[in-house]
């Protein structure tokens, strides 16, 4: 289990991380999100004791990461975004260096290498140079050297960058197989990635954490309209005054026109309105063919598209609400201050 408590970090006035709190729990899968610069990469360094935390405390299974340091990092596996290898040393060289550096006992050691290594796929290239390889089984060689040692966490930070789809499937079914032994944080822009393999989702913005929760819920909280993607033949052009028929329709906008002489429009409603029936009856007596029709379905991209530009707003709202409140107080302080010296003349008269 991984318990982040009251986490702060800041480079002089500069807070990366402010004040976050949130906890995963063992044997799970959790996406970590945000955009560039939102504080994800810090907040992982200090989870795995590379960086210290300004303020407020970090356990993993147990062990407080700035008390217990050396208990806690033996109990996490990190793979860093970029993928920092030793492109001299063969696969198999690699992979035993980092069981040294996280001091696997000898006696066990070539059993941990021969482990990780199978768990990666990469038992055939254990003998290559790791600069012969291409850049899926590279990401590979980092995952192995994190996997080595079985670490009850595995945190990994961007780990299909760069791939290929074919390489970027393989690589998502080694997450999920680690899912069945490990807990995993994983960071990545690919969001369509993280709603696949990650239970639930842990998004931070400008250093703050606007939510936690699956995918699915993610989805749902977010959908604040209903959209309906419509495929029809409509020689006389009445979609576009459906309106005075359906007055719960916000919109319907024409999305192309397609070859066969159909064209598709996207209708949206209120999130509580679902017009498909209100649809099916009325087109067919404005001479309206419908060939297909079908809701739009929520992603979480959209999701978390919809929550930063929330938090973003709200923000920029608090920042140009500040000045008006440094104000207001200074204003208090010189009345304040006048009033006092007011009295105070009185008094002595």
């Amino acid at each position: 289990m991984i318990e982040v408590k009251n986490v702060t970090k800041k480079y002089g006035n500069f807070v990366a991380v402010d004040n976050i709190s949130f906890t995963v729990k063992d044997g799970e899968v959790v996406g970590f999100l945000g955009p560039n610069g939102a504080g994800k990469s810090t907040t992982m360094n200090m989870i795995t004791g590379f960086i210290e935390p300004t303020g407020g405390t970090i356990i993993v299974n147990g062990f407080d990461v700035q008390k217990k340091g050396i208990k806690a990092k033996k109990q996490i596996g990190y793979m860093p975004e970029g993928v920092p290898l030793y492109t001299e040393l063969t696969v198999k060289e690699f992979v035993t260096y980092m069981a040294e550096l996280k001091r696997v006992k000898k006696k066990e050691r070539k059993e941990k290498v021969q482990k990780a290594l199978t768990e990666t796929g990469l038992k055939d290239v254990e003998k290559k140079l790791i600069r012969n390889l291409s850049r899926g089984y590279k990401q590979r060689v980092s995952l192995a050297g994190a996997l080595v040692g079985d670490p009850e966490v595995i945190i990994l930070d961007e780990p299909t960058v760069g791939l290929d789809p074919k390489q970027i499937t393989e690589i998502r079914k080694l997450i999920k197989d680690l899912g069945k032994n490990h807990t995993v944080i994983l960071s990545s822009h690919i969001l369509s990635e993280v709603s696949q393999i990650c239970e639930r989702v842990i998004i931070i913005n400008k250093g703050k954490l606007i939510a936690i929760d699956t995918p699915e819920n993610l989805e749902k909280k977010t959908d604040e309209k209903n959209v309906i993607l419509l495929t029809v033949e409509d020689s006389k052009d009445n979609m576009l005054k459906l309106k005075k028929d359906i007055p719960e329709m916000l919109d319907c906008k024409l999305i192309k026109d397609n070859e066969d002489g159909t064209k598709q429009y996207m209708i949206e409603s209120n999130a509580n309105v679902d017009l498909r029936k209100q649809l099916f009856d009325i087109l067919p007596k404005k001479e309206i063919t419908i060939f297909e029709l079908k809701k739009a379905e929520k992603s979480l991209e959209d999701a978390f598209i919809t929550l930063i530009d929330k938090n973003t707003i709200n923000e920029d709202k608090k920042q140009e609400k500040a000045p008006e409140k440094e104000k207001s107080k200074k204003k208090d302080k010189e009345e304040k201050k006048s009033k006092e010296n007011k009295e105070k003349k009185g008094g002595k008269k």
